[in-house]
């Protein structure tokens, strides 16, 4: 069946859940999620410079948990009791998963990724030649590019609910420093850096402090930026406050070889990586 019908046949279940029951709606859930799996289809696409969210595909995955029974599975000793099943066949697929990386059936996962201990959730993309370490987790429907490092302990948020918000976005080349946290949407540009323990949520405040002024974004990480941890001072009722903000100090250098300037990015502004 071609997408536009399975995607026509989701919109319906979605506004009446009693089609759930009908076997081509069934059908139709089971195949796209399918096609996520294998990277044929995505939660978000980027076409011509803008990320476009396909909210078919979103809703295709919430209906998915409902259709799902409990079932128990193993691993050794270990036990688990879930509805939806892990992935399978890394060695044909050409990625690397030390013990023990879960990622979710309706993930992708392309060729030669590392998953070192971490979490993939349904919906999630990661493009070629990324590093997922440890106890990173990357949430349901976040896009990975390729060539990304995910370092340990970062928390990648998923968005699956209202079906037309973006997705979280990490581009090509980027770099994701020790226990950063990036949620709600904010897209990350290409080869940027972001320093460890930068927090970035849709309402995080984003200062570019390189001029003589600052200039502020939102939701946002413009390509090649060296970002770290930062505050600002916000008045309550209680009192005047620090607030923690983002603060853009540089853009990776160009001369620099990308084998290794994820961390020189930061040294070269005596940021600690």
């Amino acid at each position: 069946m071609n997408t536009q019908k399975l995607f026509n046949i989701i919109d319906n279940a979605w506004l009446d859940r009693k089609l759930l029951d009908e076997t081509s709606t069934q059908d139709a859930i089971m195949e796209i999620i399918e096609l996520l799996d294998k990277g044929k289809l995505r939660v978000a696409d980027c076409i011509s410079g803008e990320w476009l969210v396909n909210q078919s595909v979103k809703k295709a995955v919430i209906l998915y948990f409902p259709l799902m029974q409990m079932s128990t599975t193993n691993a050794g000793i270990l036990e688990f009791n879930d509805k939806i099943p892990v992935k399978k066949e890394y060695q044909k697929l050409g990625i690397r998963v030390v013990p023990p990386a879960v990622a979710r059936y309706g993930s992708y996962i392309s060729k030669g990724v590392i998953l070192m201990p971490s979490y993939v959730n349904i919906g999630a993309y990661v493009g070629e030649g990324t590093m997922i370490d440890t106890w990173a987790t990357v949430g349901s429907c976040a896009q990975i590019g390729k060539n990304v490092h995910i370092s340990g302990g970062v928390g990648i948020g998923g968005v699956l609910e209202p079906v037309q918000a973006a997705p979280v976005i990490v581009e090509d080349g980027c770099f994701i420093g020790s226990r950063c946290i990036v949620v709600e949407g904010v897209k990350v540009g290409k080869e940027a850096v972001l320093g460890a323990n930068v927090t970035l949520t849709q309402s995080s405040k984003i200062f570019d402090v390189t001029g003589f002024e600052p200039v502020e974004y939102q939701g946002y990480i413009p390509e090649r930026s060296v970002v770290i941890p930062g505050s600002y001072t916000k008045k309550f009722n209680a009192g005047e406050f620090q607030v923690h903000a983002a603060l853009i100090i540089g853009k990776r250098k160009a001369s620099t070889d990308l084998k290794t300037s994820l961390n020189n990015a930061l040294r070269d502004f005596n940021v600690p990586v």
